[in-house]
């Protein structure tokens, strides 16, 4: 049987207006993967925000942007693959820490 779910999970991760999307169609009909999923991919997207202000600064700034942003596009790759395959499973450290963080989105 397919997950209901799957899908608001994998459009979480396609940009962030389909992060957007997923969130308000998942406030009707709670699913535990997809509000997973969503609390990741906004983890993520703060992340990509926060290594695009570095690319902005002086030589060592630039290069940490540089790798941050090399970075997320790995985790965010690794992240959409473990949405598709219907996985409660994430980065090791980071991905816990977006769960405690960004607790305000379980509403």
């Amino acid at each position: 049987m397919k997950h209901k779910g799957n899908y608001k999970a994998v459009l979480a991760y396609l940009s962030f207006i389909g992060l957007i999307i997923a969130y308000i169609l998942n406030m009707e009909e709670k699913d535990k993967l997809v509000t997973y999923h969503i609390k990741n991919m906004f983890g993520l997207v703060a992340l990509l925000f926060i290594s695009t202000t570095f690319l902005n600064g002086n030589s060592f700034l630039f290069f940490s942007g540089q790798i941050l942003w090399v970075g997320c596009f790995f985790c965010w790759t690794y992240s959409l693959v473990m949405a598709i395959t219907r996985k409660m499973k994430g980065i090791p450290v980071i991905t816990d820490l977006f769960q405690k963080w960004f607790h305000f989105l379980n509403q």
